[in-house]
């Protein structure tokens, strides 16, 4: 390749400038141009409600459940296939209902070039305001796409070092301690413990963890505190039992509590229900140490790679975190966790009907593998 070539061919991804390699692009243009523009390809969305069925019911701060809904996406460019996945915890506010109406006005086979993802996601993200997971499983899909026609997976594209992945922490949902004590030796492989608190019986959870297990603990009240006296008073309890951090610990609204809770905290406080898209991390400076950054709330993967490099911008510590999800979508969040400090992509595990391989956990560390895109292959016949 010469040049002119490599400098015409080079491509813009997320927001960041990708140097593609040369071999891959060889392969797919080896007279200047792309084969499918020959072929006129379109890119074709097809799409499907799941269930996903939870190991243990699944307590927080604002309820309970046994299920999540996800719609699966499949996206189709001249013989190749990218899949994607919108998952709707009941705080989001979408449904099977709302996402399959929003995938049926997506119109995609007006485009003819999957490498245009900034025109093909401005179009998705303005057929109409929120719907972010549903904007999600589009945004995945075209991701895993365009990875498997250069062949190469999302993460290399970036420029991520796959040796730079966290551990990730496994989930242990408000319970009896019968059950938490169950959890937490289920937790085994894992070095790192997630803990909902909230319910009122916060110091009752980490003491029955604390009786069978010294492993570090990171805590998500969900917006439960309402006080910021109390708030204080847990976070110095909890950092004498090494807790490292505490994610999203009162209501959003709460904006001159919160700013006085981080500047007083001997813990970064993170914020994960107040701050879902590239404008609300925007606000977000001086109110929080991190941000938990989850495909669902912010739209999708370019998305969320922009909120990573702006929150390091920022001096905030970034956490990549996921819904109750199947290994699509966990898999497509972990090509971004080299970016972060911290982990929290356990969705997968914590279901019993996951229809994909993906990404894995080794010793408690997130392990991307080589496979293009996303890196999932399917486990079970969806589309």
């Amino acid at each position: 390749m010469n040049k002119r070539q490599f400098l015409k061919y080079g491509t813009v991804i997320a927001g960041g400038l990708i140097t593609a390699n040369t071999g891959a692009l060889g392969r797919i243009m080896a007279d200047g141009s792309y084969p499918h523009r020959r072929r006129k390809a379109v890119l074709r969305l097809l799409f499907k409600p799941y269930e996903l069925q939870l190991r243990h019911v699944f307590t927080l701060a604002s309820g309970s459940r046994t299920t999540t809904p996800v719609v699966l996406t499949r996206l189709e460019f001249d013989g190749q296939f990218g899949f994607g996945e919108a998952s709707m915890p009941p705080y989001l506010g979408e449904s099977h209902e709302t996402v399959l109406k929003f995938l049926s006005q997506v119109n995609l086979e007006q485009f003819t070039d999957p490498f245009l993802m900034e025109d093909i996601l401005a179009y998705v993200d303005g057929i109409m305001p929120g719907n972010h997971a549903a904007k999600a499983s589009v945004d995945i899909a075209l991701h895993d796409l365009v990875g498997k026609i250069i062949g190469r997976p999302c993460y290399r594209i970036w420029g991520l070092d796959p040796g730079k992945t966290p551990l990730t922490s496994f989930t242990i949902g408000i319970d009896t301690t019968e059950i938490v004590r169950q959890k937490v030796r289920e937790a085994a492989p894992y070095h790192v413990l997630k803990v909902k608190l909230g319910a009122g019986d916060d110091k009752i959870m980490i003491n029955t963890i604390r009786e069978i297990s010294d492993k570090p603990v990171c805590v998500d009240v969900n917006q439960g505190w309402k006080d910021r006296g109390y708030a204080l008073e847990m976070a110095h309890w909890l950092k004498d039992r090494n807790v490292m951090f505490i994610e999203q610990p009162m209501p959003k609204t709460q904006v001159d509590d919160l700013a006085w809770l981080t500047q007083n905290s001997p813990l970064p406080i993170v914020a994960d229900e107040a701050v879902q898209t590239v404008s609300d991390l925007l606000e977000a400076r001086g109110l929080y140490s991190g941000v938990n950054i989850k495909l669902m709330k912010c739209g999708g993967m370019n998305q969320a790679v922009k909120m990573a490099w702006m929150a390091r911008a920022m001096n905030m510590k970034v956490m990549i975190g996921c819904m109750t999800e199947t290994s699509c979508a966990i898999s497509a969040a972990a090509q971004l966790s080299p970016l972060a400090d911290w982990a929290d992509l356990d969705g997968n595990l914590l279901i019993t009907n996951d229809c994909w391989e993906g990404i894995t956990i080794r010793d408690g560390k997130v392990t991307l593998n080589d496979r293009p895109g996303i890196g999932i292959r399917e486990k079970v016949k969806i589309f």
